[in-house]
């Protein structure tokens, strides 16, 4: 049978096409492989200052503040791991003396003790970076210390060993990672040296081209899609300091240099279009009837993803079905659209146009 997806004019909105920030402005993203690694960990260590970790002036704490702002209280931070939502004054802070509850503190993403050498707060540096720093629940942050990351579902969980961050933070875990791995990428000698490798912090496989990089945090980067705090902080940690954090304004440049399932190419550009759009048919186009038909000749669809003329994912449709059937996407609003179709060796797209 023919498989149909309904569609009751609803738009989901977890994802959206964006145009690249001028910030890359000479970047070249032909490159892949440690190639672009390179390039990346040029772009992003050049031209940007560090905040004193804490101090009288404009610090990490302020920095949390401003950067982990709750969107729907601005008077509220978002803690990592648990989403808890949470007065800016109730923090640890040395500006909250004895005054409100001390409910949470700054939590170093990749432990400060799992760093070559270990991250130093005493002077603005890597251990300071406001890009691998969150705010957090501090008893959540008591129970992590230096915990490796480790794969699992649901909720945050586990133990001074291994961590779970959670479905909704996992993608922002594995996109700090990544930054702190570019960003610090000497030989571990000294301070000016940092290193700060991904295998040293979760559970999982070395990928084929690079043996610090382990699958668990292309895994995460791909399931766990960008979120408004991740861009919001990114936006923020430029303002303050100076750079930004790449895979989190394009998670699919980390498919780009280290392979692994394909994360979101939210720049729209980066895509490899390895499968011919002859490969595909999409029909009728234009569409009448508000109904368009997916075939496929060869590959097995096994994700299809329809944007609206604004950029904004409209719609998701994944499939499990390997036997090639048709996917029929109904009840279409009138409009113009980017469709891509995605297979387990790449991806087409095409425009749609339903009347």
């Amino acid at each position: 049978m023919i498989k149909k997806l309904l569609v009751f004019l609803l738009l989901i909105t977890s994802g959206i096409l964006v145009a690249q920030e001028t910030y890359y402005n000479g970047v070249d993203f032909s490159l892949n492989g440690m190639a672009l690694k390179a390039v990346l960990s040029a772009k992003i260590s050049s031209n940007n200052t560090p905040l004193p970790y804490t101090s009288s002036s404009y610090d990490v704490w302020n920095a949390d503040k401003d950067s982990d702002e709750d969107p729907n209280n601005t008077n509220n931070v978002i803690l990592i791991y648990n989403g808890q939502s949470e007065p800016k004054t109730n923090t640890e802070g040395d500006d909250n003396i004895g005054t409100y509850p001390k409910i949470w503190n700054r939590e170093h993403v990749f432990p400060k003790s799992l760093a070559t050498p270990k991250l130093n707060t005493d002077n603005p540096g890597p251990g300071t970076d406001m890009h691998n720093i969150r705010a957090c629940n501090k008893t959540v942050n008591t129970a992590r210390d230096n915990a490796k990351f480790i794969d699992g579902s649901g909720s945050y969980s586990g133990n001074t060993t291994y961590w779970y961050p959670g479905d909704e933070f996992k993608g922002d875990v594995a996109r700090m990672v990544m930054y702190m791995y570019l960003r610090y990428d000497g030989n571990g000698s000294s301070i000016a040296e940092t290193q700060c490798l991904p295998k040293n912090v979760g559970v999982g496989n070395p990928v084929s081209n690079d043996s610090n990089m382990i699958d668990l945090f292309l895994q995460w980067n791909a399931d766990d899609p960008v979120s408004e705090i991740e861009r919001q902080r990114n936006v923020i940690s430029e303002e303050k300091q100076g750079n930004r954090n790449p895979f989190i304004d394009n998670p699919y440049l980390a498919t780009k240099i280290w392979g692994g399932p394909a994360a979101e190419d939210t720049w729209g550009t980066l895509g490899t279009e390895e499968l011919l759009l002859a490969d595909f048919h999409v029909f009728p186009i234009p569409s009448y009837n508000h109904s368009i038909v997916i075939e496929s000749d060869k590959e097995a669809i096994t994700e299809v993803k329809l944007y609206n003329s604004l950029g904004q994912l409209f719609l998701t449709y994944k499939s499990l079905d390997k036997n090639n059937k048709p996917i029929i996407l109904d009840n279409l609003p009138s409009g113009f659209y980017v469709l891509k179709m995605y297979a387990d060796k790449g991806m087409a797209s095409t425009r749609v146009v339903v009347h």
